[in-house]
C-alpha cells in the first residue's frame, strides 16, 4: 500500500522568459535536482506551479514530464487536479490517473465559497470518480473557506481519501484533524512543518525545497526520528528563509527570483503575476546570503554537471 510521508515539492512550472512557453527539459533537469536532494515526491501543478495560468495541454504535458521523470529516480507524483468546478475537478483527477501520477492533490473549492456540506459532496464524487489516492489541500487564504476537522474526518472514511496537506497555518486545527482520525497529515507551510510534526504531521509539502531539497529532507527525516534537537537544529536551518522569502510577495514570485539569483533561472512568472521588484530582490539576495547558499551545488557539483548534460541532450524541441 502507498504511504505518505516526509518532503515534497510542490514545484515551479519552468517557463520561457516571456512566460508564453513550458519548459520541459528545464523542469526535467529540477526534478533530478530534487531527487538528489532525497525528497520522497514532487507536486506538479499545484499553486508554485502556477497551475491556474496552465492550458490544458500544458497541465497534461507538465505532469506527463513529472510522470516520465520522476518515476524512475523513485520519487512519488502527487499531480495538482484541483478544481472550484467539481465535474472539472473530477476530470482532472481522471487525467491525473491515466497519466500515472500516485495520487492527485485537490484543494478546497475557491471563489464560490461552498458549505461544509458542498464541500463534502464535491470531495466524495471526486474520490468516487477515479481509483487514484487523494491529498485534500486544505487552504483558506487562497480558498476563502476551509475544510472543517469535522469535514476531514467525514471525508478520511473514503478510501481514496488518504492525505491532507494542512495549510490553515493553525495548530489546533492540525491536533483537532488528529485527535478526530488517522488521516496522515502533511504541513503546508514551510516554517511550521517541525510544529506540526509534534501533534501528528509526517511531512511538508514544501516551497522552500525547490532550492534547498536537502535541508526539507533532512528536517522530515530528524521528525521520522524523534531525534527533537536535530529537529530543532533542521528547523532553525530553515526558518528565517522560509518566512523571509515567502513574505516579501505572492508564491512564487520570489521563489523564482531566488532560482534566478542561484543560477537555476526557470524563466518568467505568468500575469496576472509580475516579476519581483528590485527591493525585492535585493532583500531575497540578502535571505540566501544569510542563509549560507550562494549557488544551487548543495548537493554536489558533480551531480549539477549530470544534469546539465542531461538537459542539453534534451533540450530540442521540447518546449511548449
Amino acid at each position: 500500500m502507498l504511504t505518505f510521508a516526509g518532503a515534497y515539492t510542490a514545484l515551479i512550472t519552468p517557463f520561457s522568459q516571456d512566460g508564453t512557453k513550458v519548459d520541459l527539459p528545464r523542469l526535467a533537469e529540477h526534478i533530478h535536482f530534487q531527487a538528489n536532494g532525497g525528497v520522497r515526491g514532487i507536486v506538479p501543478c499545484g499553486t508554485t506551479g502556477e497551475a491556474p495560468t496552465l492550458e490544458e495541454h500544458e497541465h497534461i504535458a507538465v505532469i506527463e514530464c513529472a510522470v516520465k521523470t520522476g518515476k524512475p529516480l523513485g520519487l512519488q507524483v502527487i499531480a495538482g487536479a484541483g478544481s472550484n468546478s467539481t465535474s472539472h475537478a473530477i476530470h482532472l483527477h481522471k487525467l491525473a490517473a491515466s497519466l500515472g501520477a500516485h495520487a492527485s492533490l485537490q484543494v478546497t473549492p475557491y471563489y464560490n465559497k461552498p458549505s461544509q456540506e458542498g464541500i463534502y459532496q464535491h470531495f466524495m464524487a471526486i474520490a468516487d470518480s477515479a481509483e487514484l489516492p487523494i491529498v485534500l489541500y486544505n487552504i483558506p487564504g487562497r480558498a476563502a473557506v476551509a475544510i472543517t476537522p469535522e469535514t476531514i474526518e467525514r471525508l478520511s472514511k473514503h478510501p481514496n481519501i488518504v492525505a491532507l496537506k494542512e495549510a490553515t497555518g493553525s495548530m489546533d486545527s492540525a491536533s483537532e484533524i488528529r485527535r478526530r482520525c488517522s488521516i496522515v497529515i502533511l504541513s503546508g507551510d514551510d516554517s511550521l512543518t517541525a510544529s506540526f510534526a509534534a501533534v501528528g504531521a509526517v511531512g511538508v509539502v514544501s516551497v522552500v525545497s525547490n532550492i534547498v531539497p536537502e535541508r526539507v529532507a533532512q528536517l522530515c527525516r530528524d521528525i521520522a526520528s524523534n531525534d527533537l534537537a536535530a529537529v530543532r537544529n533542521s528547523h532553525e536551518k530553515l526558518f528565517g528563509l522560509s518566512r523571509g522569502l515567502l513574505s516579501l510577495d505572492v508564491n512564487p514570485v520570489p521563489l523564482k527570483c531566488a532560482m534566478e539569483l542561484l543560477g537555476r533561472d526557470t524563466g518568467s512568472v505568468r500575469l496576472p503575476l509580475v516579476r519581483a521588484s528590485e527591493s525585492v530582490r535585493s532583500t531575497i539576495a540578502a535571505l540566501l546570503r544569510d542563509a549560507q547558499i550562494e549557488d544551487a551545488s548543495e548537493i554536489g557539483r558533480e551531480k549539477k554537471s549530470t544534469v546539465v548534460r542531461m538537459n542539453k541532450a534534451g533540450k530540442a524541441g521540447a518546449s511548449l
